[in-house]
């Protein structure tokens, strides 16, 4: 096995984009994203939170499964954080650069204030 894990903290984020707050428009920002990217879509899975109390702003969060691994993304409005997290074996072929672009195309939907990434190397034989 070898692959490459993206993990991204975003802060600043806009709670007012769509994506924030609505399955929906997360779903679709994520396969879009994907797609762009040249990764394989599998499977996913969305799930909206309820709000901690009436009319306050209430997370999503969702899962794309991917041939070449996974795409996880976390919302969270009301303190304007989303978290990313991409991971993509390069079995048969390197997909860091894909991996990348993803994770890229989703920091720019989300146009953050601050942006801490980190990139990590999983897999590598000695």
């Amino acid at each position: 096995m070898n692959g490459l894990q993206l993990c991204a903290d975003l802060h600043g984020c806009d709670a007012a984009l769509p994506a924030m707050q609505d399955v929906d428009a997360l779903r679709a920002l994520c396969v879009a994203a994907v797609d762009a990217a040249g990764l394989t879509a599998v499977a996913e899975r969305f799930h909206g939170f309820e709000p901690v109390a009436p009319g306050e702003p209430a997370g999503v969060t969702g899962v794309v499964l991917l041939a070449e691994s996974h795409l996880a993304v976390h919302t969270w409005p009301e303190q304007g954080a989303v978290t990313l997290d991409v991971y993509v074996c390069n079995l048969g072929s390197d997909n860091s650069t894909k991996a990348r672009l993803l994770l890229q195309r989703l920091r720019n939907a989300f146009a953050p204030e601050q942006a801490q990434i980190q990139e990590i190397q999983r897999g590598r034989l000695v």
